[in-house]
């Protein structure tokens, strides 16, 4: 994707999963130079930070950033802590993947990101729709934390506001995919499985898995998904 001298800088979160590749050919698309940023917490999948990897250098990251954090150290998620199992059927309530302060983590990394290169924007995939029910996720959330980027940073004492893009929030997993898909994204390069293995093929059982494969079936668009 080609982007104009003048872009503006933007910080992309980047997971290697459906979502965050959508949302980076969206911005990339809306003419922002894009900064990619990954993390490696300890999850189990890390099979999707490869992917972010390949999709960063096809979608045309100008960059992309690998950060490494211990959420693992802390536990209390299944994606996480190897002694709780991923989930192969739906649980009521708030599921056991739900990895605490997960993006609330992330986003103050890429805050912190975003004021160093003289960014006033930051992309990152949630969504309110088709999602397993995860609290930082929700649009209350968003706007929460974008009050707090612009009272805690020198840019926004300075009167330089930081913005908070959320382009999937109010988004099916079947318009998700419709969108990238006319964005030229390809879904295969792409790992949303919470259990992946080390080729990055999908359990097909998940949380992740599941939505996944219902939103291309919605979507009319063959599933590209490679499953073990």
């Amino acid at each position: 994707m080609n982007v104009a001298n003048d872009a503006r800088e933007a910080v992309v979160l980047l997971s290697g999963g459906l979502d965050s590749a959508t949302v980076l050919a969206i911005a990339l698309s809306e003419g922002y130079r894009c900064h990619a940023l990954s993390f490696d917490y300890g999850q189990r999948h890390d099979a999707e930070l490869k992917a972010a990897g390949r999709i960063a250098v096809e979608l045309g990251a100008v960059e992309h950033k690998l950060i490494r954090i211990g959420l693992d150290e802390i536990g209390g998620s299944a994606l996480t802590d190897t002694n709780i199992a991923v989930p192969e059927t739906p649980t009521a309530g708030i599921p056991v993947t739900y990895v605490p302060a997960r993006n609330t983590v992330f986003l103050a990394l890429a805050l912190g990101w975003a004021e160093v290169l003289d960014a006033a924007d930051i992309f990152i995939g949630v969504n309110a729709v088709d999602y397993s029910g995860y609290p930082d996720c929700r649009p209350a959330f968003i706007e929460a934390f974008q009050n707090l980027a612009n009272l805690a940073t020198r840019a926004g004492a300075e009167g330089k506001p930081l913005h908070v893009h959320t382009p999937l929030i109010h988004l099916s997993k079947a318009e998700i995919i419709r969108r990238g898909t006319a964005l030229g994204v390809d879904y295969s390069r792409t790992v949303s499985c919470y259990a992946a293995d080390g080729e990055g093929r999908a359990c097909g059982k998940c949380d992740a898995c599941r939505l996944r494969r219902q939103g291309f079936q919605d979507a009319g668009i063959a599933d590209p998904t490679r499953y073990r």
